[in-house]
């Protein structure tokens, strides 16, 4: 009897320890109040903090299209499309990890017209106005950029050209999503600051933690599949590159201390179409853009000269 009873309470411990893990990394909790500029946390942010809030409330004053589809498992997903010209090339922008569209892409959509694209950027399934409360680090998130081509397809025609564009975890669903089989009418992809595999990014997030990963990543491999229902090893950004067929270009700051500068090096090395692999000096996580602006336009536009 004693030993059913250790055996309980020792399951129940591992079960309680296995639903923590979901909550601190699939878990979206959506009660928190939105502050009036969504801004990333963290002192490597504060010298851009005005520039971002100048973006953000450009892009509010922006004439754009509210946007909506229906997720493979019933998720409304939302997003804004904004319109640079009617034939212009058409960005399908991506988010990072507990991010939203407002606050990740704002100075995304400021650049994609400073090269003459439009911009259709998304919220991601439990993030912004867009339905869901789990989070799967791209597994499912790249089935749904798969429905939001469909659904770009259908608005602006089979000619009009898709670029997939992410940054973060964002750049980890677009690049999964170019590892399937894409229309012909997606002519490339760039990946901004994101990472080999979602099991790699995790276990870099417990040793930040001052945590054993050998030990705490098959409790967080158990609460992915336990309470939100997905496989975190079903594929990666690393495996899926492999299996690219569209032009990429990598952008990756050399100071990023949250997604090693390494992963995104690894990804274009494993890369089998055609790459280009840009580094920005001293960039943190997700600032290529805001500390060399001009070198990442540069480098966009000659890496996809007739887009």
């Amino acid at each position: 009897m004693i030993y059913a009873i250790v055996a309980a309470a020792v399951l129940a411990i591992l079960l309680l320890i296995t639903y923590w893990c979901y909550r601190m990394a699939f878990y979206a909790d959506r009660s928190i109040p939105q502050e009036e500029y969504p801004l990333p946390k963290g002192e490597i942010y504060e010298p851009f903090r005005e520039k971002m809030i100048k973006w953000i409330q450009e892009t509010r004053e922006m004439p754009h299209e509210d946007v909506e589809i229906t997720s493979f498992d019933g998720l409304k997903l939302r997003g804004r499309y904004f319109e640079f010209s009617p034939d212009a090339p058409v960005e399908l922008m991506f988010h990072g990890y507990r991010g939203s569209s407002e606050q990740d892409l704002s100075g995304g959509v400021q650049r994609c017209f400073k090269v003459g694209h439009s911009a259709l950027v998304v919220d991601q399934r439990a993030s912004g106005r867009s339905e869901g409360n789990k989070i799967t680090f791209g597994i499912y998130e790249s089935r749904d950029c798969h429905s939001w081509i469909r659904f770009a397809r259908q608005k602006f025609g089979p000619e009009r050209k898709l670029i997939l564009c992410g940054i973060s975890m964002g750049a980890a669903t677009v690049v999964m999503a170019a590892g399937q089989e894409l229309p012909d009418n997606v002519v490339g992809v760039l990946a901004d600051c994101g990472y080999t595999s979602p099991k790699e990014i995790i276990k870099v997030v417990i040793r930040q933690m001052k945590l054993p990963p050998a030990i705490c990543y098959p409790f967080v491999r158990l609460a992915a599949w336990l309470f939100a229902g997905f496989d975190l090893e079903a594929d990666s950004p690393i495996e899926a590159a492999a299996r690219c067929k569209v032009p990429v270009i990598f952008y990756h700051g050399d100071k990023d201390a949250f997604v090693p500068w390494d992963m995104s090096r690894r990804n274009f090395e494993a890369c089998s179409a055609r790459k280009a692999f840009i580094t920005i000096p001293g960039a943190g996580h997700g600032l290529a853009y805001g500390v060399e602006p001009e070198r990442y336009l540069q480098t966009l536009r000659e890496f996809f000269p007739e887009e």
